[in-house]
C-alpha cells in the first residue's frame, strides 16, 4: 500500500462505532448494531473511493467522495447523530480530510468539510 492509503486507513483508529453499539448495552436502542454498522460502511466506503482516486485527484474529486458520505449520513436514523455523535464525526472527517491532502479549515466556514452538507 501506498503511504497515502496508509495515512487513509490509519483513520479508522479514530472510528467511535465501537462506542456508540455500548450505548445500545446501556439501554440507547439507536444504537443497533445494524445502524453501526451502517454509518461505518459509510465511511469504509469514502476511504476507499479516496484511496482509488489516488493521492494526486483534484480538490474537487475528494470534495465529491466527502459529499456523497456526508450525504449518506443525513439519511440515517437522525436520532443516531446527536451532539457527542455530531462532533465524533466532523472530528473523524477532519482526520480523513488532512489524510487525503486537503485543509479542513478551508471548509464549512473553517468547520470543516461535514458542515458543507450535514443536516445532523
Amino acid at each position: 500500500m501506498s503511504p497515502y492509503a496508509d495515512k487513509l486507513n490509519a483513520t479508522k483508529q479514530e472510528y467511535p462505532f465501537a462506542g456508540w453499539r455500548e450505548y445500545y448495552d446501556d439501554g440507547l436502542e439507536q444504537y443497533t448494531e445494524e445502524n453501526c454498522a451502517e454509518v461505518e460502511a459509510i465511511f469504509n466506503t469514502l476511504i476507499t473511493d479516496l484511496i482509488a482516486l489516488g493521492e494526486n485527484a483534484t480538490e474537487a474529486k475528494k470534495i465529491a467522495a466527502f459529499q456523497k458520505a456526508i450525504e449518506a449520513t443525513n439519511e440515517l436514523d437522525e436520532e443516531l447523530i446527536e451532539t457527542g455523535e455530531r462532533e465524533e464525526i466532523c472530528e473523524l472527517t477532519n482526520s480523513m480530510t488532512v489524510a487525503c491532502g486537503l485543509n479542513p479549515a478551508d471548509y464549512g466556514d473553517g468547520e470543516g468539510l461535514a458542515s458543507e452538507w450535514r443536516e445532523w
